[in-house]
């Protein structure tokens, strides 16, 4: 471990969101390179740090640093240095050498305690002098706190965000009621909170630690797919948790209710029954904490008011429209010539309910036409010369849709003109927005949206807010996929309501009959048994325990399906359904990128904590990030179009990775360029293998599904049936054929509490 102690000469770099900084330091007459994440430094200031020396290829050497802080100047000279180099607004070199002319060695003591004696230079009024002082006391403030605020593990980044929030009130804040951040500063979570509070010594059993817990407890819940939770199950999560017995939780929730950031209902009999129908597919249990008369359910206000308010408007799109039966018959037929389609009774049916309805849910498995359907419509409103607009949750599927119906379909955050918000003009935590909303709705007759098992409710609801009265939505899906990333579970609820017309597509095709992967798709929805017998399609490699199936998959997946399919080996893809164990998500990646994209001679490549990444490598966003900002490039690497907004689920490729900058560019559908900093490698992982949940809406040439064991609650026939739906032209199974069986036989899921169908009868 080296020191360096110098000042700064020059920055060469400096990110001001995460502070990595590459800066010349002069220490006597050496000059070193120093590269990292540095304290808010300025030229001219001096420091002290300590770090790895190493060699860079390109630029030589250089200190990794690991620590570093500003040090006062020790002379006159070093003090005529800092403050002429522009460190201080308003001081420039002649005027800095001025100052020290006047206080000599007794210049930084009077910045400190007498600043008003600055006025005696030539040049500097009383005003001036005061201002000169404030800068120098902010930057000591500033640096005081981020050294208190690291010694809890905070970083610096996160550090100067609290500080620039409540500014000396940190110190108190810290020692009285630290959970208070996690409310008011995005990226410190409640554990964050709770490591400094444990810090500070603040009892576990306080007001503040309780209720941000319970709070934290139902964010937990909205990120594992519920938009509710029963009461006795909050208190149950939330004592895990924190430590504390349920009993002594109770109050702590009434007192979040009068503050406005829960929601308690009470759900009757009644109703309890009606939702253990077969939109949530299992019963409640004892620990739903549900009585044999009532149980009460809890909301954070956010997801209560949008999943009401979602439940209205789409109440209010749902008017009759007075079409002449005869008319629609004439028109229809007529397309059926004209576009040589041709549609079975129940197509024809949703066609139908399309034009009568304000609100048309149409649904059925692969190989049932909803498709063709979909053109039905869109050319009956074309030929109405109506305004038709098309759009699905992700990239792929809107590309899918398409190239299926020949018109153009975007994805739902473009179609709403989505706007990533800028953080220094953020309110109230808020960090994107739509520009198509109730005040500027969007200007069509017909929307259409495809995959909409995907749409959870906070995407439904701000669609509902963009649609007029008058403009018909047609909300198409299969209900019988897995349901959405985010909370909710809107498309099943929207048809357990029976509120809307809702059209069921069942019959298989003859086009889609010489599929297996269609065939076995409705016999696994079925739950019947499928025979593990030569197919061109759907094929199994019976293969017995861990190590032999994932060989057998590097195989299939690098050598034998690329030809097979006639795709790139990057297209063809494993779904598995863990992220853990031998055949997980995590180490599947770890196998496939040594075998798919491997070290090479000038390929570059950086290790992080989670992962290597490497240039070449297939990866996926794991969490939404508003503000990542994107262009797509045309002749001459000039951008074409840019955004904002990378979301869970994308999928790119990895195209540069800049070692000097810290930073690495990603290419993902429809050439969206984006620039990461090492520091946001976290918002990524490997994606030669995803889950089957991160499959949603996606479409592959190929996929691989290695299977052996696991638990129940995933080992189930909804993932199957959705792992395997992901397939065009090959499914390949990968293990026993028991393992498979006994996925298809399960049709146990896994409990999902939404309550819009609720919602939706009630009005």
């Amino acid at each position: 471990m080296a020191v360096i102690k110098g000042y700064v000469e020059h920055i060469i770099f400096r990110n001001e969101a995460n502070g990595y900084t590459v800066m010349e330091v002069m220490s006597g007459a050496d000059k070193y390179t120093l590269v990292g994440t540095i304290p808010s430094v300025s030229e001219g200031e001096s420091i002290e740090a300590e770090g790895n020396m190493t060699t860079h290829p390109l630029y030589g050497e250089q200190m990794n640093v690991t620590s570093c802080q500003i040090v006062m100047p020790e002379d006159a000279i070093s003090v005529e240095r800092y403050l002429g180099s522009g460190a201080i607004k308003g001081i420039g070199p002649s005027l800095a050498a001025r100052i020290v002319k006047k206080f000599k060695a007794d210049t930084l003591r009077v910045l400190d305690e007498e600043p008003e004696r600055l006025a005696e230079v030539k040049g500097i009024s009383i005003n001036g002098a005061r201002q000169i002082a404030e800068q120098v006391a902010e930057k000591r403030d500033l640096r005081q706190a981020m050294i208190y605020l690291q010694q809890f593990g905070i970083s610096l980044n996160l550090a100067v965000k609290i500080y620039k929030e409540y500014g000396p009130e940190i110190y108190t804040l810290v020692e009285t009621n630290p959970y208070r951040m996690a409310d008011d500063i995005p990226g410190v979570g409640f554990k964050i909170a709770d490591d400094i509070a444990r810090e500070a010594g603040i009892r576990i059993d306080s007001d503040y630690r309780i209720r941000s817990g319970l709070y934290y407890t139902m964010m937990q819940a909205l990120s594992s797919g519920h938009v509710y939770l029963p009461m006795q199950q909050l208190l149950d999560n939330a004592s895990a948790l924190l430590g504390v017995p349920a009993e002594n939780m109770e109050k702590h929730i009434m007192d979040l209710v009068l503050e406005k950031r829960l929601v308690v209902r009470t759900e009757h009999e009644d109703e309890l029954n009606e939702d253990d129908g077969e939109n949530k597919n299992v019963g409640y249990d004892e620990h739903d904490g549900m009585s044999s008369q009532n149980r009460d359910i809890v909301y954070t206000s956010m997801y209560y008011y949008m999943e009401m308010n979602t439940a209205r408007m789409l109440l209010d799109l749902n008017v009759p429209f007075s079409e002449d039966e005869d008319k629609t018959e004439r028109i229809l037929r007529r397309i059926e010539q004209n576009e040589q389609l041709e549609l079975d009774e129940r197509q024809r049916m949703a066609v139908r309910a399309v034009i009568d309805h304000g609100v048309t849910v149409i649904t059925g498995g692969p190989g049932t036409g909803k498709t063709t359907t979909i053109r039905a419509i869109l050319h009956y409103f074309e030929w109405d010369e109506q305004r038709i607009l098309l759009a699905a949750p992700t990239g792929r599927a809107a590309k899918r849709m398409t190239e299926a119906t020949g018109y153009e379909a975007r994805t739902i955050h473009r179609l709403l003109e989505f706007n990533g918000i800028p953080e220094e003009e953020r309110t109230d935590q808020a960090s994107y927005q739509f520009e198509r909303n109730d005040n500027n709705p969007l200007d069509a007759d017909v929307i259409i949206i495809d995959e909409m098992s995907m749409v959870d409710i906070h995407l439904m609801h701000a669609l509902c807010k963009a649609i007029t009265p008058g403009t018909r939505l047609v909300l198409v899906g299969d209900a019988s996929q897995l349901p959405s990333v985010g909370p909710g579970n809107v498309l099943r609820d929207i048809i357990a309501s029976k509120r809307f017309s809702v059209i069921e597509l069942t019959r298989i095709f003859r086009q889609a009959e010489a599929s297996d992967i269609v065939v076995n798709a409705h016999r696994i929805h079925a739950g019947e048994q499928i025979e593990a017998t030569a197919s061109q399609d759907f094929l199994f490699v019976k293969r017995y325990d861990a190590g032999h199936i994932l060989g057998a998959l590097i195989t299939l997946v690098k050598e034998k399906l690329p030809n097979y399919v006639k795709a790139d080996p990057f297209d063809v893809q494993v779904l598995t359904p863990m992220r853990k164990g031998v055949l997980g998500v995590e180490n599947l990646n770890k196998h496939l990128q040594a075998h798919m994209n491997p070290p090479e001679s000038g390929k570059k490549e950086h290790v992080f904590a989670h992962f290597t990444l490497r240039e070449g490598d297939k990866v996926m966003q794991i969490r939404n990030n508003y503000q990542l900002e994107w262009e797509i490039r045309g002749n001459y690497g000039i951008a074409t179009d840019k955004g904002t907004g990378i979301f869970n689920g994308d999928m790119g490729l990895v195209r540069q990775i800049y070692p000097v900058t810290e930073e690495f560019e990603v290419e993902f559908d429809e050439g969206r360029l984006v620039r990461y900093h090492f520091n946001q490698a976290d918002e990524l992982e490997l994606a030669y293998a995803v889950t089957v949940h991160k499959s949603q809406g996606s479409e592959y040439p190929a996929v691989v599904i290695p299977l052996l064991t696991g638990p129940a609650m995933l080992m189930n026939r909804n993932l199957i049936y959705t792992a395997v739906t992901r397939a065009k032209s090959c499914v390949c199974i990968v293990g026993p054929v028991e393992s498979f069986q006994a996925m298809v036989d399960n049709n146990q899921e896994q409990k999902r509490y939404s309550g819009l169908d609720r919602c939706l009868r009630e009005m």
